[in-house]
């Protein structure tokens, strides 16, 4: 009986997804405008099963939706507009929509979708051909332009809409099908089909497989293996239902960034709740191919917690990856289950030696940026270079990038969301001083060379465009919100255990676009510019008689490069096949750079001392220029 009534409900869907004309029995949509008074606004809900039919109305207050057409679903409750998130001010379109063959009934409010009836399996007949029933008279607070199907009703303002239902046998919907449109019109379909299980007292597990649909290229096969733990936690009944859907649009836009697969499986037990099993269910999902680069994970909605809006979440399962189109899902609890791919979030490969190399180098750095800073202000005592609070600065910046790096990660599994809104901004701010005064020995390294007679800018210019500058874009992004917060990164190896951090939410379109315009554009300028000035540099010295010594000419690139932040331009060169390789070396490189810095400036201290005092040796920029201009006298 279950497969003959299956069979029919495919027909039917296939015969009347051809043909817009024929699905007015089987869909009903009604949309409208409400125009409401300045009351706290309220949504009254009252549904329950059977077959006569379902009343919209409004007033001032109240949005009331009143009908007896369901074949399960029941509900009676009252919410607050606020509650639901819902803005207040102004007419408010709305649509209810009302899919029989699925008993799904569908309230959209604005941009915003709430399932007043949850998705069930076929039954015997379903409640169809919806006509119009008596109507009230026009009136100030009420429902305008209302339309069933896109097709005005009226644009007058009333309070109510009554529509008279009719019952309909699956069978008489399939032979109409038939005559209207034909045997042979198929399209794929959106379908479910429900399968009971009696537990008996010996009873030691079960599987349940979706059925297969011949001639089709449809493939469903999902299959549910209940353990022999179900019967002894579901002691006061004998019957489990598991019920199979696939295509349940409803279902599968219910996620901003991620997306559910096709199919989705509910499990449930007549008035008992059944959680924390000792042994879990296992529901294995075949569905398309999914890219490694992809996350997936198994996730439940609860319709208890969250009975009006889809909320597909984590808790209580647990996800195990066979491969592209295999995905075995252990749960401990019942509800509707899926597999939910997301979209933005790619797994990082050997996440967990990057994290390692990363936290031994921001504490490296760290510390070599103290050591640094103090040596170069005991220079500052004893000598008038001008590159010296340049440098000073420089090595701030990095020391306090590297102390937030390093605290982020505890702070964001101690803290949570709320702390890593003020922390992510703090990092962010940190990255772009960084930046800033890397951009800064760029431009002075350019202005001693080629600007000789133009008056030098003080140290505070300096530290304003390298401290307060990067503040700017900081306070306006937080101010904007939503785009500093928690973060989670997932390893390629266990997807289900992410690195959790402080950062900007770049999965949101705002924090994309945040992300691209303070970090990529400023990064791609520093980068070039930073290049442009290594090649000027080479081009003026490399006749010295210095540049003949390999180790010279190696450590006047290298210690450049660390001042211009080039090395943060590897980022740009991460792809296959030599994306991991560009990985490991831009964190070396990268974290390690306070280290490098130090290095160069105890490399060239020796390398003067060594030289007598003259030479490449000097640790300043304005060395260099000495350097420059000496070679174009000799030119």
């Amino acid at each position: 009986m279950d497969n003959l009534k299956f069979a029919l409900f495919l027909l039917i869907l296939t015969t009347v997804s051809s043909d817009n004309d024929n699905v007015n029995d089987l869909d009903w949509n009604f949309c409208g405008t409400w125009r409401h008074g300045n009351n706290p606004l309220s949504l009254n809900l009252n549904i329950s099963t059977g077959c006569k039919g379902i009343s919209i109305s409004a007033n001032e207050s109240f949005l009331s939706i009143d009908g007896q057409m369901t074949a399960k679903c029941r509900r009676s409750e009252v919410s607050n507009f606020k509650d639901l998130g819902l803005e207040s001010e102004g007419d408010i379109n709305f649509c209810l929509d009302w899919e029989p063959l699925l008993d799904l009934l569908m309230l959209t409010v604005g941009e915003k979708n709430f399932i007043l009836c949850s998705p069930a399996s076929l039954q015997d007949s379903c409640c169809t051909d919806l006509s119009d029933g008596p109507n009230t008279e026009g009136a100030d607070y009420g429902i305008l332009n209302a339309k069933i199907k896109h097709d005005l009703i009226t644009d007058k303002t009333r309070m109510a809409y009554n529509f008279i239902a009719n019952s309909t046998n699956y069978t008489k919907l399939c032979e109409q099908a038939k005559q209207e449109s034909g045997p042979n019109k198929c399209a794929e379909p959106p379908f479910a089909y429900k399968s009971d299980v009696e537990m008996k007292e010996d009873f030691k597990g079960h599987i349940i497989t979706s059925p297969a649909i011949a001639g089709r290229s449809v493939k469903f096969n999902t299959t549910v293996h209940l353990p022999a733990a179900f019967k002894q936690a579901a002691k006061n009944v004998s019957k489990v239902a598991c019920t199979f859907f696939k295509n349940i649009s409803v279902l599968q836009e219910a996620h901003k960034t991620a997306k559910p697969i096709n199919d989705v499986v509910e499990i449930t037990v007549e008035n008992e709740i059944i959680k924390d099993l000792s042994e879990p269910i296992r529901i294995d999902f075949y569905h398309e191919a999914v890219s490694k680069k992809k996350t997936r994970a198994c996730v439940s909605w609860d319709t208890r917690k969250d009975s009006l809006q889809v909320n597909w979440l984590k808790d209580g399962c647990e996800t195990e990856q066979r491969g592209e189109n295999h995905t075995v899902c252990l749960c401990n609890h019942l509800t509707y289950f899926t597999v939910l791919v997301d979209l933005n979030r790619q797994p990082v490969p050997h996440l967990l030696e990057l994290t390692v190399i990363t936290y031994l180098g921001c504490a490296v750095s760290l510390i070599s940026c103290v050591a640094l800073i103090i040596y170069l202000c005991r220079k500052r005592r004893r000598s008038k270079e001008q590159s010296l609070p340049i440098h000073v600065g420089l090595a701030v910046s990095l020391a306090f990038l590297n102390l937030n790096f390093f605290f982020t990660g505890v702070l964001a599994n101690v803290g949570g969301e709320s702390v890593c809104t003020w922390v992510g901004a703090v990092l962010h701010y940190a990255l772009l001083c960084s930046f800033a005064w890397m951009g800064i020995e760029v431009l002075h390294t350019f202005w001693l060379v080629y600007m000789v007679f133009t008056p030098r800018l003080k140290p505070y210019i300096w530290n304003l465009v390298g401290f307060a500058l990067p503040a700017v874009p900081v306070v306006i992004l937080a101010a904007i919100g939503d785009i500093y917060g928690l973060v989670e990164v997932p390893p390629m190896e266990d997807p289900d255990n992410p690195y959790k951090m402080c950062w900007m939410n770049i999965t949101e379109n705002k924090g994309w676009l945040a992300f691209c315009l303070t970090n990529m554009t400023i990064l791609a300028l520093l980068v070039s510019s930073g290049l442009v000035m290594l090649f000027l540099v080479y081009r003026q010295i490399r006749t010295r008689d210095e540049w003949k010594q390999n180790r010279v000419a190696f450590l006047s690139i290298w210690g450049l490069s660390c001042l211009y932040g080039t090395t943060w331009g590897l980022a740009f060169l991460e792809f296959e096949p030599i994306s991991t390789f560009i990985l490991f070396i831009t964190c070396i490189l990268n974290s390690f750079q306070g280290f490098f810095l130090m290095l160069r400036f105890c490399m060239l201290d020796w390398m003067q001392k060594q030289a007598g005092g003259s030479g490449l040796g000097s640790s300043s920029t304005g060395s260099t220029r000495q350097h420059m201009l000496q070679a174009q006298e000799k030119s």
